[in-house]
């Protein structure tokens, strides 16, 4: 047993680490102006400068929630040696299920750094969208299955994006998940090609969930907003995937916008290039 919590405490120190230098990557940028493709457009030198404080304190309120957590199980477990089994296997598990979400964390900060910083690093090929898609259900089964979620395509097999595949699976796999985790049991998904024209494609993602009160809509791709905090650090949200998907997007020169469902839910409308 002791030789189990100290492989876990050695991989959370690790985590944490890792972490802090992903955090200190992120407060350069960002005094650097560098916030997101869309914030370099602003005009307002304050504007920019809120922008920043915000990013930045949000950042820091997001890492101190889980670390706080590890290090008070991981406190009571090194201050109470004589700890039963149960409550000792219990408070691993808590601290493992928060580095879970540093992980995500971590990861998601590393992809918007990327976005932010080095566009450029991404290679387009062509993706076949169906396919994409097919590989987004396997990889969500499980979820699928336990929240009783339809998932419904209503896309040609011959539809294909010139694309990074990494970047498309994220925009597609987050929107997959926002709706599995927010839309509620028995949802129903359902993606499909609404238009095209020469050089683009416009795609619909939806769900009939219950979807948010019409105050949030302008503010859901901002960095950590969350429209129930509790809630979603509960199912595991870093609170940055709608982000990813809006810059992504971008990324692709597409445009992105939201708005309530005919049938409830959120309905996301967004461009992406023709491989031609």
């Amino acid at each position: 047993m002791m030789v189990l919590l100290s492989i876990v405490i050695v991989l959370l120190v690790l985590t944490l680490i890792t972490l802090r230098v992903q955090y200190v990557h992120l407060k350069k940028s960002i005094e650097k102006g560098k916030v997101s493709m869309n914030d370099r457009l602003r005009d307002s030198e304050e504007d920019k400068a809120r922008l920043k404080r915000q990013l930045t304190q949000n950042v820091a309120h997001e890492l101190k929630t889980p670390v706080s957590s590890i290090q008070g199980y991981l406190e009571t477990i090194v201050s109470n040696p004589d700890m039963d089994e149960g409550t000792k296997n219990q408070f691993i598990n808590s601290c493992y299920a928060q580095s879970r979400r540093l992980s995500s964390l971590l990861a998601d900060i590393s992809t918007l750094n990327k976005l932010d910083d080095a566009p450029q690093g991404y290679e387009f090929e062509r993706v076949n969208i169906l396919e994409l898609l097919k590989s987004i259900q396997r990889d969500v089964s499980m979820q699928m299955e336990n929240n009783h979620v339809t998932f419904r395509t209503l896309i040609e097999p011959g539809v294909e994006v010139n694309g990074n595949p990494s970047l498309l699976y994220s925009i597609f796999r987050n929107l997959t998940d926002n709706s599995i985790a927010y839309g509620g049991y028995g949802v129903t998904i359902t993606v499909q090609l609404l238009s095209e024209d020469e050089s683009f494609y416009t795609f619909s993602f939806s769900d009939n969930g219950p979807g948010v009160s019409p105050e949030h809509i302008s503010h859901l791709f901002e960095r950590f907003y969350r429209i129930d905090k509790g809630r979603s650090r509960k199912m595991g949200g870093t609170g940055l995937g709608l982000a990813i998907v809006k810059n992504a997007v971008l990324l692709h020169r597409g445009s992105i916008s939201v708005r309530l469902g005919v049938a409830g839910g959120l309905e996301f409308i967004f461009t992406l290039p023709k491989y031609l």
